[in-house]
Protein backbone atom coordinates (compact mmCIF):
# COMPACT_ATOMS: atom_id res chain seq x y z
CA UNK A 1 0.00 0.00 0.00
CA UNK A 2 1.32 3.12 -0.87
CA UNK A 3 0.26 4.90 2.07
CA UNK A 4 2.36 2.51 4.16
CA UNK A 5 5.48 3.03 2.41
CA UNK A 6 4.83 6.61 2.77
CA UNK A 7 5.26 6.08 6.25
CA UNK A 8 8.48 3.94 5.89
CA UNK A 9 6.60 0.74 6.54
CA UNK A 10 8.28 -1.66 3.50
CA UNK A 11 7.62 -4.81 4.69
CA UNK A 12 4.69 -5.26 6.53
CA UNK A 13 5.04 -8.89 8.01
CA UNK A 14 7.47 -7.69 10.27
CA UNK A 15 8.44 -4.86 12.91
CA UNK A 16 5.97 -5.96 15.43
CA UNK A 17 8.14 -5.17 18.21
CA UNK A 18 10.69 -2.13 18.48
CA UNK A 19 13.54 -2.06 21.18
CA UNK A 20 17.41 -1.67 20.72
CA UNK A 21 17.42 -0.24 17.53
CA UNK A 22 16.30 -3.36 15.95
CA UNK A 23 12.99 -4.62 14.69
CA UNK A 24 12.01 -8.39 15.88
CA UNK A 25 11.16 -10.80 13.48
CA UNK A 26 11.51 -14.38 14.82
CA UNK A 27 10.19 -17.51 13.60
CA UNK A 28 8.30 -18.25 16.46
CA UNK A 29 6.01 -15.29 16.63
CA UNK A 30 2.41 -15.33 15.66
CA UNK A 31 0.57 -13.10 13.11
CA UNK A 32 -2.14 -10.73 13.74
CA UNK A 33 -3.97 -9.41 11.15
CA UNK A 34 -5.18 -6.01 10.46
CA UNK A 35 -8.10 -5.17 8.50
CA UNK A 36 -10.26 -2.21 7.36
CA UNK A 37 -13.36 -2.21 9.42
CA UNK A 38 -14.91 -0.27 6.39
CA UNK A 39 -14.35 -2.84 4.00
CA UNK A 40 -12.86 -6.24 5.21
CA UNK A 41 -9.81 -5.49 3.22
CA UNK A 42 -6.68 -7.07 4.93
CA UNK A 43 -4.38 -3.87 5.57
CA UNK A 44 -1.35 -6.34 6.36
CA UNK A 45 -0.14 -9.15 8.71
CA UNK A 46 1.83 -8.38 11.88
CA UNK A 47 3.84 -10.74 13.69
CA UNK A 48 3.12 -10.42 17.20
CA UNK A 49 5.73 -10.09 20.35
CA UNK A 50 7.03 -13.18 22.12
CA UNK A 51 7.89 -13.20 26.07
CA UNK A 52 11.48 -13.19 24.51
CA UNK A 53 10.73 -10.15 22.95
CA UNK A 54 9.21 -8.60 25.95
CA UNK A 55 11.78 -9.40 28.11
CA UNK A 56 14.14 -7.57 25.46
CA UNK A 57 12.34 -4.39 25.35
CA UNK A 58 12.07 -4.12 28.79
CA UNK A 59 15.60 -4.95 29.53
CA UNK A 60 16.99 -2.50 26.77
CA UNK A 61 14.45 0.01 27.54
CA UNK A 62 15.85 -0.22 31.21
CA UNK A 63 19.61 0.51 30.18
CA UNK A 64 18.15 3.42 27.82
CA UNK A 65 16.65 5.30 30.75
CA UNK A 66 20.06 5.21 32.61
CA UNK A 67 21.50 7.42 29.93
CA UNK A 68 18.70 9.20 28.90
CA UNK A 69 17.75 10.48 32.47
CA UNK A 70 20.93 12.31 32.43
CA UNK A 71 20.35 14.27 29.67
CA UNK A 72 19.23 18.12 30.23
CA UNK A 73 15.64 18.52 29.89
CA UNK A 74 15.40 21.05 27.64
CA UNK A 75 17.62 18.92 25.37
CA UNK A 76 14.47 16.14 25.93
CA UNK A 77 12.33 18.87 24.79
CA UNK A 78 14.42 19.51 22.01
CA UNK A 79 14.06 15.93 20.71
CA UNK A 80 10.10 16.34 21.31
CA UNK A 81 9.83 19.31 19.30
CA UNK A 82 11.79 17.39 16.35
CA UNK A 83 9.26 14.75 17.15
CA UNK A 84 6.37 17.23 16.21
CA UNK A 85 7.90 18.59 13.14
CA UNK A 86 7.99 15.24 11.40
CA UNK A 87 5.00 14.76 12.65
CA UNK A 88 3.53 17.73 10.71
CA UNK A 89 4.89 16.43 7.31
CA UNK A 90 3.33 13.51 7.33
CA UNK A 91 0.38 14.11 9.27
CA UNK A 92 -2.16 13.93 5.91
CA UNK A 93 -0.46 10.38 5.54
CA UNK A 94 -0.77 9.19 9.30
CA UNK A 95 -4.26 10.91 9.43
CA UNK A 96 -5.27 8.56 6.45
CA UNK A 97 -3.21 5.47 8.05
CA UNK A 98 -5.77 5.87 11.16
CA UNK A 99 -8.92 6.51 9.21
CA UNK A 100 -8.38 3.29 7.24
CA UNK A 101 -7.36 0.74 10.22
CA UNK A 102 -9.70 2.53 12.77
CA UNK A 103 -12.40 3.54 10.52
CA UNK A 104 -12.71 7.36 11.86
CA UNK A 105 -13.53 9.98 9.44
CA UNK A 106 -10.46 11.16 7.71
CA UNK A 107 -11.12 14.41 9.54
CA UNK A 108 -11.11 13.38 12.65
CA UNK A 109 -8.08 10.97 11.73
CA UNK A 110 -6.78 14.60 10.63
CA UNK A 111 -7.23 15.75 14.07
CA UNK A 112 -6.15 12.94 15.86
CA UNK A 113 -2.92 13.71 14.61
CA UNK A 114 -3.07 17.00 15.09
CA UNK A 115 -3.52 16.64 18.75
CA UNK A 116 0.11 14.75 18.65
CA UNK A 117 1.34 17.98 17.07
CA UNK A 118 -0.19 19.98 19.39
CA UNK A 119 1.04 18.12 22.96
CA UNK A 120 4.81 17.87 21.16
CA UNK A 121 4.46 21.70 21.13
CA UNK A 122 2.95 21.55 24.69
CA UNK A 123 5.59 19.23 25.97
CA UNK A 124 8.18 21.11 24.77
CA UNK A 125 7.21 24.08 27.04
CA UNK A 126 6.63 21.48 30.20
CA UNK A 127 10.56 20.67 29.94
CA UNK A 128 11.63 24.16 30.76
CA UNK A 129 8.98 23.98 33.40
CA UNK A 130 9.71 21.04 35.88
CA UNK A 131 9.43 23.31 39.27
CA UNK A 132 10.58 22.40 42.82
CA UNK A 133 10.57 24.33 45.67
CA UNK A 134 12.32 26.44 48.16
CA UNK A 135 11.46 26.23 51.72
CA UNK A 136 12.73 27.57 55.54
CA UNK A 137 13.86 25.42 57.59
CA UNK A 138 12.92 25.35 61.23
CA UNK A 139 16.70 24.64 61.75
CA UNK A 140 19.65 27.12 61.78
CA UNK A 141 21.61 27.04 58.82
CA UNK A 142 19.57 24.54 56.99
CA UNK A 143 17.70 24.68 53.38
CA UNK A 144 14.91 22.92 52.03
CA UNK A 145 13.67 22.19 49.16
CA UNK A 146 11.98 19.46 46.28
CA UNK A 147 13.18 18.47 43.47
CA UNK A 148 11.76 15.93 40.82
CA UNK A 149 13.53 12.80 39.31
CA UNK A 150 12.60 10.52 35.98
CA UNK A 151 10.59 7.41 37.27
CA UNK A 152 11.85 4.46 34.88
CA UNK A 153 10.75 2.88 31.77
CA UNK A 154 7.08 4.36 31.40
CA UNK A 155 4.34 1.60 29.60
CA UNK A 156 1.30 3.08 27.90
CA UNK A 157 -1.52 1.07 26.95
CA UNK A 158 -3.54 2.65 24.65
CA UNK A 159 -7.24 1.40 22.87
CA UNK A 160 -8.31 1.29 19.54
CA UNK A 161 -10.32 4.71 19.31
CA UNK A 162 -7.43 7.07 19.54
CA UNK A 163 -4.67 4.84 18.08
CA UNK A 164 -2.09 7.28 17.92
CA UNK A 165 -2.87 10.42 20.05
CA UNK A 166 -3.09 8.48 23.21
CA UNK A 167 -0.24 7.45 23.17
CA UNK A 168 1.71 10.83 22.52
CA UNK A 169 -0.41 12.28 25.57
CA UNK A 170 2.00 10.06 27.55
CA UNK A 171 5.08 9.38 26.03
CA UNK A 172 5.66 13.06 25.07
CA UNK A 173 5.88 13.90 28.39
CA UNK A 174 6.99 11.21 29.65
CA UNK A 175 9.92 12.08 27.61
CA UNK A 176 10.74 15.32 28.66
CA UNK A 177 10.40 14.53 32.31
CA UNK A 178 13.69 11.83 31.20
CA UNK A 179 11.54 8.00 30.57
CA UNK A 180 11.71 5.73 28.44
CA UNK A 181 8.51 4.64 26.89
CA UNK A 182 7.49 1.01 25.98
CA UNK A 183 4.25 1.19 24.14
CA UNK A 184 1.72 -1.50 23.84
CA UNK A 185 -1.08 -0.27 21.27
CA UNK A 186 -4.43 -1.96 20.65
CA UNK A 187 -4.07 -5.21 18.31
CA UNK A 188 -6.83 -3.99 16.37
CA UNK A 189 -4.55 -0.86 15.21
CA UNK A 190 -1.50 -2.48 14.77
CA UNK A 191 -0.32 -0.16 11.64
CA UNK A 192 -1.05 2.78 13.16
CA UNK A 193 1.36 2.26 16.07
CA UNK A 194 4.15 0.68 13.62
CA UNK A 195 4.11 4.12 11.81
CA UNK A 196 4.11 6.01 14.53
CA UNK A 197 7.63 4.53 15.63
CA UNK A 198 9.07 4.47 12.26
CA UNK A 199 8.94 8.03 12.41
CA UNK A 200 10.03 8.26 16.27
CA UNK A 201 13.26 6.01 14.86
CA UNK A 202 13.90 8.48 12.00
CA UNK A 203 14.21 11.51 15.09
CA UNK A 204 16.44 9.28 17.16
CA UNK A 205 18.95 8.40 14.68
CA UNK A 206 19.29 11.79 13.33
CA UNK A 207 19.91 13.26 17.03
CA UNK A 208 21.84 9.93 18.51
CA UNK A 209 19.66 8.23 20.51
CA UNK A 210 18.51 5.13 20.99
CA UNK A 211 15.93 3.06 23.02
CA UNK A 212 13.45 6.20 24.01
CA UNK A 213 10.21 4.86 22.47
CA UNK A 214 9.88 1.03 22.03
CA UNK A 215 7.13 -1.04 20.79
CA UNK A 216 5.87 -3.95 21.20
CA UNK A 217 2.66 -5.56 19.57
CA UNK A 218 0.78 -8.55 20.63
CA UNK A 219 -1.53 -10.23 22.87
CA UNK A 220 -3.06 -9.08 26.59
CA UNK A 221 -1.83 -12.05 28.03
CA UNK A 222 1.61 -12.27 26.56
CA UNK A 223 2.81 -8.94 26.27
CA UNK A 224 0.12 -6.95 28.75
CA UNK A 225 0.31 -9.15 31.84
CA UNK A 226 4.08 -9.49 31.52
CA UNK A 227 3.91 -5.56 31.60
CA UNK A 228 1.65 -5.21 34.20
CA UNK A 229 3.54 -7.33 36.54
CA UNK A 230 7.09 -6.64 36.16
CA UNK A 231 8.82 -4.64 39.03
CA UNK A 232 11.08 -2.49 36.34
CA UNK A 233 7.88 -0.63 35.23
CA UNK A 234 7.13 2.30 37.74
CA UNK A 235 4.44 3.55 36.00
CA UNK A 236 1.72 1.79 33.84
CA UNK A 237 -0.69 4.47 31.39
CA UNK A 238 -3.43 2.09 30.93
CA UNK A 239 -6.59 3.49 28.12
CA UNK A 240 -9.86 1.00 28.03
CA UNK A 241 -12.20 -0.63 29.89
CA UNK A 242 -13.50 0.35 33.33
CA UNK A 243 -12.92 -3.74 33.86
CA UNK A 244 -10.37 -4.44 32.29
CA UNK A 245 -9.25 -0.94 34.20
CA UNK A 246 -9.52 -2.87 37.45
CA UNK A 247 -7.40 -5.65 36.82
CA UNK A 248 -4.86 -3.29 35.43
CA UNK A 249 -4.99 -1.56 38.60
CA UNK A 250 -4.78 -4.15 40.88
CA UNK A 251 -1.82 -5.98 39.09
CA UNK A 252 -0.05 -2.81 39.61
CA UNK A 253 -1.06 -2.04 42.92
CA UNK A 254 -0.12 -5.41 44.24
CA UNK A 255 3.96 -5.14 43.41
CA UNK A 256 3.05 -0.85 44.33
CA UNK A 257 3.76 0.15 40.75
CA UNK A 258 1.93 3.27 39.81
CA UNK A 259 -0.97 4.23 37.34
CA UNK A 260 -2.70 6.68 35.47
CA UNK A 261 -5.83 5.26 34.15
CA UNK A 262 -8.54 6.73 31.43
CA UNK A 263 -11.45 4.37 31.51
CA UNK A 264 -15.04 4.40 31.18
CA UNK A 265 -17.26 7.53 30.08
CA UNK A 266 -21.00 7.71 30.36
CA UNK A 267 -20.97 11.16 29.43
CA UNK A 268 -24.17 13.57 29.79
CA UNK A 269 -25.45 17.36 28.41
CA UNK A 270 -28.15 18.64 30.56
CA UNK A 271 -29.94 21.04 28.63
CA UNK A 272 -31.98 23.43 30.50
CA UNK A 273 -35.11 25.59 29.33
CA UNK A 274 -32.89 28.70 28.82
CA UNK A 275 -30.62 27.05 26.04
CA UNK A 276 -30.10 28.38 22.74
CA UNK A 277 -30.76 25.13 20.55
CA UNK A 278 -28.63 26.43 17.89
CA UNK A 279 -25.85 25.60 19.87
CA UNK A 280 -26.95 22.36 21.53
CA UNK A 281 -28.40 20.48 18.37
CA UNK A 282 -24.52 20.64 16.76
CA UNK A 283 -23.17 19.70 19.91
CA UNK A 284 -24.84 16.50 20.76
CA UNK A 285 -24.81 15.33 17.33
CA UNK A 286 -21.13 16.12 17.16
CA UNK A 287 -20.97 14.54 20.44
CA UNK A 288 -23.52 11.00 19.75
CA UNK A 289 -22.09 10.35 16.20
CA UNK A 290 -18.14 11.41 15.65
CA UNK A 291 -16.49 8.47 15.62
CA UNK A 292 -19.28 6.10 15.86
CA UNK A 293 -19.96 6.84 19.39
CA UNK A 294 -16.54 4.80 20.23
CA UNK A 295 -15.00 8.07 22.14
CA UNK A 296 -14.52 7.72 26.03
CA UNK A 297 -16.00 11.41 25.86
CA UNK A 298 -18.65 10.51 23.49
CA UNK A 299 -22.39 11.93 24.40
CA UNK A 300 -24.17 9.08 25.88
CA UNK A 301 -27.01 10.89 27.36
CA UNK A 302 -29.08 14.09 26.79
CA UNK A 303 -31.02 15.26 30.01
CA UNK A 304 -33.87 17.93 28.57
CA UNK A 305 -35.82 20.29 31.03
CA UNK A 306 -39.26 18.96 30.13
CA UNK A 307 -40.45 22.24 28.49
CA UNK A 308 -37.87 21.50 25.74
CA UNK A 309 -38.20 18.21 25.23
CA UNK A 310 -39.99 17.25 21.68
CA UNK A 311 -38.41 20.64 20.84
CA UNK A 312 -34.84 19.03 21.05
CA UNK A 313 -36.10 15.53 19.93
CA UNK A 314 -37.52 16.94 16.82
CA UNK A 315 -34.49 18.95 15.39
CA UNK A 316 -31.98 16.10 16.84
CA UNK A 317 -34.00 13.90 14.21
CA UNK A 318 -33.77 16.05 11.45
CA UNK A 319 -30.35 16.35 12.16
CA UNK A 320 -29.26 12.78 12.18
CA UNK A 321 -31.23 12.33 8.95
CA UNK A 322 -28.54 14.12 7.32
CA UNK A 323 -25.49 12.07 8.52
CA UNK A 324 -24.14 9.99 6.00
CA UNK A 325 -22.91 7.13 7.07
CA UNK A 326 -20.27 5.04 5.13
CA UNK A 327 -16.11 4.62 3.81
CA UNK A 328 -14.33 7.34 6.10
CA UNK A 329 -12.10 8.11 3.74
CA UNK A 330 -14.58 10.06 1.97
CA UNK A 331 -15.04 13.76 2.46
CA UNK A 332 -18.75 13.46 2.45
CA UNK A 333 -18.55 10.92 5.43
CA UNK A 334 -20.27 12.43 8.76
CA UNK A 335 -20.14 8.79 10.10
CA UNK A 336 -18.03 5.76 9.97
CA UNK A 337 -17.95 1.94 10.87
CA UNK A 338 -17.98 0.14 14.49
CA UNK A 339 -14.16 -0.99 14.71
CA UNK A 340 -15.49 -5.14 14.46
CA UNK A 341 -18.01 -7.78 14.79
CA UNK A 342 -18.00 -7.54 18.28
CA UNK A 343 -18.65 -3.96 18.52
CA UNK A 344 -21.92 -4.18 15.97
CA UNK A 345 -23.22 -7.05 18.68
CA UNK A 346 -23.15 -5.11 21.68
CA UNK A 347 -24.91 -2.48 19.78
CA UNK A 348 -27.88 -4.78 18.60
CA UNK A 349 -27.34 -6.95 22.58
CA UNK A 350 -28.21 -3.01 23.62
CA UNK A 351 -31.22 -2.30 21.43
CA UNK A 352 -32.55 -5.44 22.44
CA UNK A 353 -32.42 -4.90 26.15
CA UNK A 354 -33.73 -1.23 25.73
CA UNK A 355 -36.88 -2.88 23.76
CA UNK A 356 -37.16 -5.33 26.54
CA UNK A 357 -37.44 -2.66 28.77
CA UNK A 358 -39.99 -0.66 26.80
CA UNK A 359 -37.96 1.89 26.20
CA UNK A 360 -39.01 4.37 22.23
CA UNK A 361 -36.56 4.39 19.80
CA UNK A 362 -37.42 7.01 18.06
CA UNK A 363 -34.38 6.91 15.04
CA UNK A 364 -32.12 4.52 13.78
CA UNK A 365 -31.81 1.14 15.88
CA UNK A 366 -30.54 -0.63 12.94
CA UNK A 367 -27.22 -2.32 11.77
CA UNK A 368 -26.69 -2.21 7.78
CA UNK A 369 -26.13 -5.01 5.66
CA UNK A 370 -22.64 -4.83 3.39
CA UNK A 371 -19.24 -5.05 3.90
CA UNK A 372 -17.99 -2.95 6.92
CA UNK A 373 -19.26 -2.95 10.33
CA UNK A 374 -21.68 -0.29 9.94
CA UNK A 375 -25.00 0.48 12.10
CA UNK A 376 -27.63 3.75 12.16
CA UNK A 377 -26.90 6.49 14.57
CA UNK A 378 -29.85 6.29 17.38
CA UNK A 379 -31.95 8.18 19.39
CA UNK A 380 -33.80 6.25 22.21
CA UNK A 381 -36.67 8.12 24.56
CA UNK A 382 -35.36 6.49 28.29
CA UNK A 383 -35.61 7.00 31.74
CA UNK A 384 -32.17 8.30 33.59
CA UNK A 385 -32.99 4.54 36.42
CA UNK A 386 -32.78 1.97 33.51
CA UNK A 387 -29.54 -0.20 34.42
CA UNK A 388 -28.81 0.00 30.49
CA UNK A 389 -28.80 3.78 30.78
CA UNK A 390 -25.95 3.14 33.21
CA UNK A 391 -23.84 0.64 31.41
CA UNK A 392 -21.74 2.46 28.38
CA UNK A 393 -22.56 0.95 25.05
CA UNK A 394 -19.66 1.94 22.92
CA UNK A 395 -21.63 2.93 19.78
CA UNK A 396 -23.78 5.50 18.53
CA UNK A 397 -26.75 5.20 21.19
CA UNK A 398 -27.94 8.48 22.44
CA UNK A 399 -30.59 8.03 25.15
CA UNK A 400 -33.03 11.54 25.90
CA UNK A 401 -34.17 11.88 28.95
CA UNK A 402 -36.55 14.23 30.52
CA UNK A 403 -36.28 16.51 34.14
CA UNK A 404 -38.33 19.03 35.48
CA UNK A 405 -36.13 20.69 37.93
CA UNK A 406 -32.18 21.80 38.09
CA UNK A 407 -31.91 18.99 41.19
CA UNK A 408 -33.30 15.94 39.68
CA UNK A 409 -31.37 16.55 36.17
CA UNK A 410 -28.07 16.86 38.26
CA UNK A 411 -29.38 13.62 40.21
CA UNK A 412 -29.70 12.04 36.96
CA UNK A 413 -26.69 13.08 35.99
CA UNK A 414 -24.30 11.50 38.68
CA UNK A 415 -26.41 8.67 39.08
CA UNK A 416 -24.14 6.91 36.51
CA UNK A 417 -21.05 4.80 37.77
CA UNK A 418 -18.87 6.65 35.38
CA UNK A 419 -17.59 10.34 35.63
CA UNK A 420 -15.80 11.23 32.84
CA UNK A 421 -17.03 14.35 30.72
CA UNK A 422 -20.38 16.42 31.57
CA UNK A 423 -22.01 19.51 29.62
CA UNK A 424 -24.62 22.01 30.48
CA UNK A 425 -26.22 24.24 28.20
CA UNK A 426 -27.48 27.38 30.04
CA UNK A 427 -28.18 30.66 30.08
CA UNK A 428 -28.75 31.50 33.40
CA UNK A 429 -26.08 32.04 36.08
CA UNK A 430 -27.29 29.96 38.54
CA UNK A 431 -27.58 26.78 37.11
CA UNK A 432 -24.17 27.43 35.75
CA UNK A 433 -22.48 28.03 39.04
CA UNK A 434 -24.53 25.01 40.35
CA UNK A 435 -23.70 22.42 37.73
CA UNK A 436 -19.90 24.10 38.42
CA UNK A 437 -19.97 23.71 42.29
CA UNK A 438 -19.19 20.77 44.54
CA UNK A 439 -22.66 20.00 44.53
CA UNK A 440 -23.07 19.94 40.94
CA UNK A 441 -21.47 17.69 38.06
CA UNK A 442 -18.92 14.48 39.71
CA UNK A 443 -16.85 14.49 36.34
CA UNK A 444 -12.71 15.20 36.09
CA UNK A 445 -14.23 17.41 33.16
CA UNK A 446 -17.29 20.20 33.42
CA UNK A 447 -18.04 22.32 30.66
CA UNK A 448 -20.65 25.07 30.00
CA UNK A 449 -22.50 25.98 26.63
CA UNK A 450 -19.86 23.01 24.94
CA UNK A 451 -20.26 19.58 24.59
CA UNK A 452 -18.54 16.80 26.02
CA UNK A 453 -16.69 15.59 23.55
CA UNK A 454 -13.16 16.51 22.97
CA UNK A 455 -10.35 18.14 24.95
CA UNK A 456 -7.55 20.51 24.56
CA UNK A 457 -4.29 19.45 25.66
CA UNK A 458 -3.71 22.99 28.29
CA UNK A 459 -6.34 20.90 30.48
CA UNK A 460 -5.96 17.67 32.39
CA UNK A 461 -7.97 15.36 31.20
CA UNK A 462 -9.37 12.20 32.92
CA UNK A 463 -12.17 11.52 35.21
CA UNK A 464 -13.99 9.88 38.59
CA UNK A 465 -15.48 6.94 40.08
CA UNK A 466 -15.29 4.26 37.20
CA UNK A 467 -12.98 6.49 34.71
CA UNK A 468 -10.41 6.07 36.93
CA UNK A 469 -9.63 9.14 38.26
CA UNK A 470 -5.89 9.59 36.17
CA UNK A 471 -5.21 12.92 34.37
CA UNK A 472 -3.60 13.09 31.40
CA UNK A 473 -1.65 16.51 30.26
CA UNK A 474 -2.54 19.83 32.23
CA UNK A 475 -0.36 22.20 33.49
CA UNK A 476 1.76 19.84 35.75
CA UNK A 477 0.70 16.17 34.32
CA UNK A 478 4.87 15.75 34.09
CA UNK A 479 4.66 15.50 37.82
CA UNK A 480 2.84 11.69 37.06
CA UNK A 481 5.94 10.50 35.42
CA UNK A 482 8.77 11.84 37.67
CA UNK A 483 8.83 10.64 41.32
CA UNK A 484 8.97 13.57 44.24
CA UNK A 485 12.40 13.76 46.49
CA UNK A 486 12.99 16.36 49.56
CA UNK A 487 16.33 17.32 50.38
CA UNK A 488 17.87 19.37 53.22
CA UNK A 489 21.29 20.45 53.08
CA UNK A 490 23.12 21.64 56.34
CA UNK A 491 25.11 24.39 56.02
CA UNK A 492 26.42 25.05 59.18
CA UNK A 493 28.54 23.72 61.72
CA UNK A 494 26.72 22.02 63.98
CA UNK A 495 23.91 19.22 63.87
CA UNK A 496 20.65 19.61 65.96
CA UNK A 497 18.71 16.76 66.81
CA UNK A 498 15.09 16.51 66.79
CA UNK A 499 13.42 17.21 70.61
CA UNK A 500 16.89 18.86 71.86
CA UNK A 501 18.76 15.31 72.34
CA UNK A 502 22.46 15.62 72.61
CA UNK A 503 24.97 13.20 73.19
CA UNK A 504 28.88 13.61 74.49
CA UNK A 505 30.79 12.73 71.54
CA UNK A 506 33.77 13.66 73.26
CA UNK A 507 35.93 11.09 75.32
Amino acid sequence: MDILKELGIQKINSGTCYGSGTWSDSDQNDTLNSYNPATGELLGSILQATEQDVEAVISDSVEAFKEWRTVPAPIRGQLVREMGDALRKKKDALGTLVSMEMGKIKQEGDGEVQEMIDIADFAVGQSRMLYGKTMHSERPDHRMYEQWHPMGPVVVISAFNFPVAVWAWNAFIAAIAGDTVIWKPSSSTPLCAIAVQHICNEVLAKNGYNGIFNLLIGKGSVVGEKLLHDPRIPLVSFTGSTNMGRHVSESVAKRFGNTILELGGNNAIIVDESADMDMVVPAVVFGAVGTAGQRCTSTRRVIVHESQFDILLERLVHVYAQVKIGNPTDEATLMGPLVNESAVADYNATLDRINALGGEIVYGGNSLEGDGYFVEPTIVKAEGDWDIVHHETFAPILYIISYSSMQEAVDIHNSVPQGLSSSLFTSRMQNMETFLSSAGSDCGIANINIGTSGAEIGGAFGGEKETGGGRESGSDSWKQYMRRQTNTINWGSDLPLAQGIKFDIKE
